[in-house]
């Protein structure tokens, strides 16, 4: 039986981590910038992410929080992703910097983050993760997916651990996140399709 040690939910509303509240101190920051200076504040490089890479990686942050051994290199956690928009938002960005002939300033900075991998590959490089990385691209409502993508990640007997989940940023103030970490074992929540519906739709 797969279960979901820990889970994390991040919307413009608010943080949550199994299901309690995140408490954020009052700032004019954004929510995500807020989290990343009062959760973790230790990595300059999240300024220079992309929408979707700094909500996967505040989300990642939440969700590893609580592991003593962090940090360690590892070949047998994987990382898998599913989004609708992918890197919708820096696609955008990175247009309007070739639109205008005129204008013409195509930016690598914002080039790189035109592949909705790079926040997989973000996480992966912060936590020494040396297992698979993907992200999928499908629709909101496409639960029983992730549910058997996820089962299916452990069908390698090198994969003992998989962070996983949902996330979708389109634009800086429109995101969503839900994010679990899933092992074979141990004390948690049965990994099915029920219980993704119901942490994707909590309230």
């Amino acid at each position: 039986m797969l279960t979901i040690r820990r889970w994390v939910r991040i919307t413009p509303s608010g943080a949550m981590i199994d299901g309690c509240p995140v408490r954020v101190e009052p700032t004019d920051d954004p929510l995500l910038v807020a989290l990343y200076r009062q959760r973790v504040g230790n990595y300059p490089k999240f300024f220079k992410m992309d929408p979707m890479s700094r909500l996967g990686f505040v989300a990642s942050e939440l969700l590893l929080g609580d592991e003593v051994s962090r940090f360690l290199p590892r070949d047998d956690r994987a990382v898998i992703l599913f989004s609708r928009s992918g890197s919708f938002a820096s696609d955008s960005h990175f247009e309007r910097t070739i639109a205008d002939p005129a204008e013409y300033y195509p930016s690598p900075s914002v080039f790189v983050y035109t592949l909705a991998n790079i926040v997989t590959g973000e996480i992966a490089i912060r936590n020494k993760y040396y297992g698979e990385t993907i992200c999928y691209l499908l629709g909101r409502d496409r639960t029983q997916i992730i549910e058997q993508t996820v089962r299916e990640a452990f069908l390698d007997p090198g994969t003992q651990s998989v962070l996983c989940g949902w996330i979708d940023s389109p634009d800086a103030e429109v995101f969503e996140a839900e994010m679990f970490r899933v092992e074979p074992a141990g004390e948690g929540i049965e990994w099915n399709d029920d219980a993704i519906r119901n942490i994707m739709n909590y309230k």
